[in-house]
C-alpha cells in the first residue's frame, strides 16, 4: 500500500510539473522535473524530460544539459551523458565536471581519466570540484604519478589549501601505499575538517603498521581538542582495526551521541559493531547488538552469520541462516551465502552445505568464482572429494589461483598427492601463477604421499623460476616431507639454513617426525625449540609428556606434568560431533552432559562386550 501510494504521488507531481512547464517558465519547470526524476532515479521520467527539452529548443542551454547529464549518470547510463555532452557546443567547465562525474559514478575511472585529458588539451580552466574528482580517479587507478601531476596543477592555481581538494588528494596519496605523502599534506592543511581526520585515521587502518593505543587513538584525541566531533565514518574506521577494550568505548560513544546503529535507516554502524566484537571473541555481545536492530536486512544478518563462523559456533550460524529467511524473509546473497559455507566444513553439517549449494544454483549464484572456491573447500574438507572436484570442472566460472589451490590442498587433504602434482603441473602449463598458499597445499600433498623427490623439485622450482618466497609455512612443509621420510638430520639441517626464522609449525613438524621415527635425541631437540617460542601452549607439554610416556620415562613425565601444574596450563579436552535429524550432538572425553548419557554408555557396554567375543583387542585398548 505504501509502495503504491509514493508512486502515485510521484506520478501526481511529475504531471503537476508538466502542466507547469506548458504555462510557466519552462526552463525553469524543466529542471525542477529533471530534479525530480533524479530524487525518485526514474528513466523514463529523465527521457520524457530529454525530449521536452529537444521539442522547446533548450538543448544548448548549459543549465539543463548539466542537470540531463547528472540525471543519466545517477541511472547507470553513462553513454547517454555522453551523447548529451556531445551534443552541446559550447562547453563550459560545469558541463565537463558533470560527464567526468557521471563516469566516476559508474565506476568507468579510465573513461574519466582520458575524458580529463580531453579537456585539459581544449584550454578549459579547471576547477577545485575537477581537481578534487580527479583525485579521486587517480587513486582508484593507482595512477600515483598522475597523482601527482594533479597534485602540482592544484598548487600551480591555489587550489591545494582548498579542503575537499586536500582530502581528495590525501585519499588518492593513501590509495597508492604512500601514506607519508598523505600524512604530510595532511599537516600542512591550514583547516581540516572531519572529513580530513577521516581520510587520515582510514590511510593508518590500511597501511596495517600503525600503534593503535598511541598513535591512533591520540589522533582520536587530537581531533576532539580541534573541537572536531566523530562522525558515524570516523567511528567505523576505528571500529575495523581496535581491540575489545576501545570498541566498548566506541560503542558508549555511539550510543551517547545517538549515531544509528541499525535501528533506524542505516545499518552500517550495527554491521560494524558486529565484526569488530565478533573479531575479538565476543559473540555474545555481538548478538546482542543484532537482536536489537529493528530493521535487519542481508547485511547485518551476513555480519552475525560471519562472526559465529569465525567463533566457531557453526550450529548457530546455520540457524541464523535458515532464521533470516524464514522468519525476516531476507534472501540470501552471494556474501551471505560465502560466510555461511564455512559452517558446513564437516561431514556432521555437509546436508547444510549441500542445501546451500543447491540455493545458489536455483538463484544462479553459482558462477561466481569466490562462491565456487568456498564450495569446493567445503567438500573437501567434509571428505566428499568427488562432489569439489565436480564444482572445480564446471566451466561456468573463471578460475584464480585460489580456485587451483583450494582444489590442489583437497587432493592432499585426502592423501592423493600425485593428483595433487599433476593439477598443480595443469595450473603452470595454462599459464596462472602459484602462490604461497599453492605451494604449500602441494607441498602438503607431497608429504602426506611420501613423494620426497617431487616435492623438493616443487620446493625449488616454486623459489627459483616463480618467484614464490620461503615463507615459515613452506619451510614447515619441506621439513615435514623431509622428516616423514625418515630424513631427519636432513630437515634439521634444512632449518638451520632457512633464509627466515623457524616457527612453532617448523619445530612442530620435526617433533611429528621424530615421534613417528622414535627418535628420542631429534625429539629432544625439537621440543626444546618449540617450548622456548610457545612456553604457554598445553598442547607441546602434553605432547611432550605422552612422548616420554610411550617409552616409560616416567620420571621425565612427572617434571612435564609438574610444570603444566606451576604454570597453570590446561589442554582444552577433544570433541567429536555427529549430527542426527539436522542436529549436532558434540561429546567430549568422559562426557556425561548430554541428555541421553545412560542409554549412549550402555549401548557402548554392549558394543565392547560384542567386540571382546569377536577378539578385537587392540581397539579394545584404545576405547577402555
Amino acid at each position: 500500500m505504501s509502495v503504491f501510494s509514493a508512486r502515485s504521488r510521484f506520478t501526481l507531481e511529475a504531471s503537476r510539473y508538466y502542466s507547469y512547464a506548458i504555462v510557466g517558465d519552462p526552463s525553469l519547470n524543466l529542471h525542477q522535473i529533471l530534479h525530480l526524476s533524479i530524487s525518485h532515479q526514474s528513466l523514463k521520467l529523465i527521457q520524457q524530460s530529454h525530449a521536452q527539452l529537444v521539442s522547446l529548443g533548450f538543448t544548448q542551454n548549459p543549465f539543463l544539459a548539466t542537470k540531463l547529464i547528472s540525471a543519466y549518470a545517477i541511472c547507470g547510463n553513462p553513454i547517454e551523458s555522453q551523447l548529451v555532452f556531445y551534443s552541446v557546443l559550447d562547453k563550459n567547465v560545469y558541463l565537463w565536471n558533470s560527464v567526468i562525474n557521471g563516469y566516476v559514478k559508474n565506476c568507468q575511472y579510465n573513461a574519466a581519466f582520458g575524458l580529463f585529458k580531453r579537456m585539459c588539451y581544449s584550454n578549459i580552466s579547471t576547477d577545485d570540484y575537477t581537481l578534487a574528482t580527479m583525485s579521486k580517479v587517480t587513486g582508484e587507478l593507482g595512477e600515483l604519478n598522475a597523482g601527482k601531476s594533479i597534485h602540482g596543477r592544484s598548487m600551480r592555481i591555489g587550489s591545494a589549501s582548498d579542503v575537499v581538494v586536500a582530502n581528495s588528494l590525501m585519499a588518492m596519496y593513501c590509495k597508492c601505499g604512500e601514506f607519508g605523502q598523505s600524512w604530510k599534506l595532511f599537516g600542512e592543511m591550514p583547516q581540516r575538517n572531519v572529513g580530513s581526520w577521516n581520510v587520515i585515521l582510514s590511510g593508518y587502518v590500511d597501511s596495517g603498521y600503525c600503534n593503535f593505543d598511541k598513535e591512533v587513538w591520540g589522533l582520536v584525541r587530537d581531533m576532539r581538542n580541534e573541537g572536531l566531533k566523530p562522525d558515524s565514518y570516523t567511528v567505523s574506521s576505528l571500529m575495523s582495526m581496535c581491540r575489545s577494550n576501545y570498541g566498548r568505548e566506541l560503542h558508549c560513544f555511539i550510543v551517547r551521541n545517538e549515531l544509528d546503529l541499525g535501528f533506524g535507516s542505516d545499518d552500517h554502524l550495527g554491521c560494524c559493531l558486529i565484526d569488530m566484537y565478533s573479531r575479538n571473541n565476543k559473540i555474545v555481545l555481538a548478538r546482542q547488538i543484532f537482536d536489537r536492530m529493528e530493521h535487519r536486512n542481508v547485511h547485518t544478518c551476513t555480519a552475525i552469520i560471519n562472526g559465529y563462523v569465525q567463533n566457531g559456533v557453526f550450529d548457530e550460524a546455520l540457524v541464523l541462516f535458515r532464521v533470516m529467511q524464514l522468519r525476516d524473509g531476507v534472501e540470501p546473497n552471494k556474501v551471505s551465502l560465502v560466510s555461511a559455507i564455512p559452517a558446513c566444513s564437516s561431514f556432521a553439517h555437509l546436508m547444510g552445505g549441500k542445501q546451500i549449494h543447491g540455493f545458489a544454483i536455483r538463484r544462479m549464484l553459482n558462477h561466481d568464482v569466490s562462491l565456487s572456491n568456498a564450495l569446493i573447500n567445503m567438500y573437501s574438507k567434509s571428505g566428499i572429494l568427488i562432489y569439489a572436484r565436480g564444482v572445480f570442472e564446471d566451466g561456468s566460472f573463471c578460475k584464480d589461483t585460489i580456485t587451483w589451490s583450494s582444489m590442489i590442498s583437497g587432493y592432499g587433504l585426502h592423501g592423493k598427492g600425485e593428483e595433487a602434482i599433476l593439477l598443480y603441473d595443469k595450473m603452470l602449463q595454462l599459464g596462472s601463477t602459484p602462490d604461497m598458499i599453492t605451494v604449500v597445499g602441494v607441498l602438503s600433498a607431497c608429504g602426506r604421499s611420501g613423494l620426497v623427490n617431487e616435492g623438493l623439485n616443487i620446493f625449488n622450482s616454486a623459489i627459483n623460476e616463480h618467484g614464490v618466497k620461503p615463507t615459515v609455512e613452506i619451510c614447515s612443509c619441506v621439513v615435514d616431507i623431509l622428516g616423514r621420510s625418515g630424513q631427519l638430520d636432513q630437515a634439521l639441517d634444512f632449518i638451520r639454513l632457512m633464509p627466515v626464522e623457524p616457527g612453532p609449525s617448523v619445530w612442530g613438524a620435526l617433533v611429528s617426525a621424530s615421534v613417528m621415527h622414535g627418535n628420542l635425541e631429534m625429539l629432544d631437540v625439537a621440543y626444546r625449540f618449540l617450548i622456548q617460542l610457545e612456553p604457554d601452549n598445553p598442547s607441546n607439554y602434553v605432547s611432550l609428556s605422552n612422548s616420554h610416556a610411550s617409552s616409560r620415562r616416567w620420571d621425565v613425565v612427572a617434571e612435564v606434568r609438574k610444570i603444566m601444574k606451576e604454570r597453570g596450563l590446561k589442554k582444552a579436552p577433544g570433541c567429536s560431533c555427529i549430527n542426527i535429524n539436522g542436529k549436532s550432538h558434540c561429546f567430549h572425553v568422559a562426557d556425561k552432559a548430554h541428555p541421553c548419557a545412560i542409554s549412549i554408555y550402555e549401548m557402548l557396554d554392549n558394543l565392547i562386550t560384542k567386540m571382546r567375543g569377536a577378539g578385537i583387542s587392540a581397539l579394545l585398548e584404545n576405547l577402555t
